[in-house]
């Protein structure tokens, strides 16, 4: 039965809103599909606002892929600005795709993509406007199964009741293996159900489903377990690994935003997963093992994106792009292929070790030149050997100076707070770095106009981190060790008025902590932060550090725990963590042990060029280190 658009209700609401264009769809590249001779129907969601969920690449591809089969439809849905949403519940408008503008309660999948743990009120917002209930029990075969991917589904426990569904790492295959499983179930006439859609879903072992497992807790409070409550359903749910990247050459016609959006660029991801081993980084532990884009493939995909979208930037994305084997040769070849262009190129935060001037020049070929970022992450030698970044002072001094000499002005520096055995004196190390900077730059520039501008963020314990044992820093250390920094920074005038400081203050992180590492206990909190009203907590504007603190000593207290024993409690060794039972590939001991070096001040290398260090990623999950160089080269187009 064909689904009408809502959008003949909503048009007359969106004069009454800020931004009105972000939820009228239309978009360069957009697919809207005919419902009926859909068999499988997707809704996506990225649960923040359009200006940033647009630009997310996951949801992109997954978008791309699933449109590309001729029986699938997918459209995509993104969290709506209060306004709109107080508007939507007086006239009666439900949550809504902006591609086809049909109700999201009538898709048979709503995949949500978690980039971060601040989103978790904004799924809330979207399934309570889509009438779908909140609680996964509660939902009868006419409700979209709820599916949640993304870096922070790798601990998905404090949304388990809100969850039907999770899939841990890489979504390309997962999509479309999940699309054949239901376009069955529907083939066969739904036997059994909606449980019975979920048990083949989980029977497979790469889809978890949290209802089909049960928790129990020990007298003083800790998780004493959590497994299966039925046949048919894995004890460990295991991660998704796409191996070929090459094959998966996504997105090929990336969307072009109406409104304005946080990246205004046509991105390629140039490789997937990291070794460096930084012990803070989940992305870098969970995406394990490197998996590098061909040359070619990088060449090709560049070519189609920008022929499709007319994007005058390419963004070349990793988590740590200039460790791409061929990263040279990659920048030179597409400066060269776009020479006399507007076309640009960028890269992420560079690591100071992998950046050199000849890679810089290239990308600022074709572009105008900006600054440079840089991500020491910790200020004193000692803080970084603990958190594994083998970065020297005199290796950013000697990486800047070369910059400035060659013509560059800024230099961005991102660093965290609060990161373990943290002392005030490592955090006012950070003052020395930036003002040598200037100094350095003024020496090689021959001129005063450096800059040099510090981005401080607060430091959270991660699940499948070395750091998942670690107790956080509390917001008031945090916030006052940045006070010490900024007088610091400003005891030298002369040097002072170059560096520029930004930071968030410690609040925000200790909630993403409790979201970060709790378990089903702690769902009770989000749901009752956001009948209170919580909404886009990732936006400083919107986020109410006292009404998680409210909501957190209401629902936990009664239960023997509280918000400090999820967040700024070190952790045992032989603990049962809340995630223990989804499984990354890593080794728990390997952690362990390299918490325990942490601890130590003892660095590991890097196992893209050093013997294995036994993480476990490679033999669980049956798959290896794909890393060039090919030999190959961008060559010139051609005119056809």
């Amino acid at each position: 039965m064909s689904v009408e658009s809502v959008f003949p209700k909503l048009e007359s609401l969106l004069p009454q809103v800020a931004k009105p264009v972000q939820y009228v769809g239309g978009e360069l590249n957009a697919t809207v599909k005919d419902w009926d001779s859909a068999t499988v129907r997707w809704a996506l969601m990225y649960p923040d606002a359009y200006e940033v969920g647009l630009p997310n690449q996951g949801v992109m591809i997954l978008y791309e892929i699933l449109n590309e089969l001729p029986d699938v439809l997918a459209e995509r849905t993104y969290s709506v600005w209060p306004d709109l949403e107080k508007l939507m519940r007086e006239h009666g408008v439900p949550q809504f795709t902006v591609d086809g503008h049909r109700p999201v309660g009538a898709f048979d999948m709503l995949g949500v993509s978690f980039a971060t743990e601040l989103g978790y009120t904004n799924l809330l917002t979207a399934l309570d406007l889509a009438g779908i209930p909140l609680r996964a029990a509660d939902r009868t075969e006419d409700h979209p199964v709820v599916l949640a991917g993304g870096h922070s589904a790798f601990n998905p426990e404090p949304m388990a009741d809100y969850l039907d569904a999770v899939v841990l790492g890489d979504g390309e295959e997962a999509v479309l293996d999940i699309t054949e499983v239901i376009r069955r179930w529907k083939g066969e006439g739904r036997p059994g159900g909606r449980i019975e859609l979920l048990t083949r879903l989980a029977e497979r072992g790469n889809v978890y489903i949290p209802r089909f497992y049960d928790v129990g807790y020990t007298p003083e409070g800790e998780l004493a377990y959590t497994r299966p409550n039925r046949d048919r359903v894995p004890e460990r749910v295991a991660k998704r690994t796409t191996m070929d990247l090459d094959a998966w050459p996504y997105p090929k016609q990336p969307l072009v935003p109406l409104a304005e959006s946080v990246h205004e660029r046509m991105s390629v991801e140039i490789f997937r997963g990291c070794t460096r081993g930084c012990r803070f980084c989940q992305a870098g532990m969970i995406t394990r093992p490197v998996r590098e884009r061909s040359i070619e493939g990088i060449g090709e995909m560049v070519r189609k994106g920008l022929d499709a979208s007319g994007f005058e930037e390419v963004g070349l994305l990793s988590l740590s792009s200039a460790d791409h084997s061929e990263i040279a040769q990659v920048t030179k070849g597409l400066a060269d292929r776009y020479e006399g262009t507007n076309t640009g190129l960028s890269l992420p935060s560079t690591r100071v070790d992998a950046f050199n001037v000849d890679l810089a020049n290239e990308l600022s070929r074709n572009g105008r030149r900006s600054g440079l970022t840089f991500a020491p992450e910790g200020g004193s030698e000692r803080i970084r050997r603990v958190i594994n970044k083998m970065v020297s002072e005199e290796d950013l001094i000697r990486t800047v100076s070369t910059a400035f000499a060659n013509g560059w002005r800024q230099v961005k520096l991102y660093f965290m707070c609060g990161l373990p055995t943290e002392t005030d004196e490592d955090v006012l190390q950070i003052a020395h770095m930036a003002k040598e900077v200037i100094r350095a730059g003024r020496k090689a520039a021959g001129r005063n106009d450096i800059r040099c501008t510090i981005s401080i963020g607060g430091f959270v314990p991660k699940p499948h981190t070395p750091f998942q044992w670690a107790a956080q820093c509390d917001p008031d250390t945090v916030d006052n060790r940045l006070r010490k920094l900024r007088a610091e920074i400003n005891s030298d005038r002369s040097l002072a008025r170059n560096i520029g400081m930004r930071y968030h203050d410690g609040k925000p992180s200790l909630i993403e902590g409790l979201l970060s590492r709790g378990d089903r206990r702690v769902g009770r909190v989000i749901e009752r932060v956001w009948r209170e009203g919580g909404r886009f907590d990732g936006w400083g504007e919107h986020f109410s550090f006292d009404r998680w603190v409210d909501a957190a000593k209401a629902e936990l207290e009664p239960l023997g725990v509280d918000l400090d024993w999820f967040t700024t409690r070190e952790r045992g060794e032989t603990e049962v963590l809340p995630w223990d039972h989804l499984d990354s590939g890593l080794d728990r001991q390997w952690l362990w042990d390299d918490w325990q070096d942490a601890l130590d001040e003892q660095e590991l290398d890097d196992c893209r060029w050093t013997p294995c260090f036994d993480c476990g990623v490679c033999p669980t999950m049956g798959t290896t280190i794909e890393v060039g160089p090919t030999g190959k080269k961008l060559l010139p187009l051609t005119p056809v």
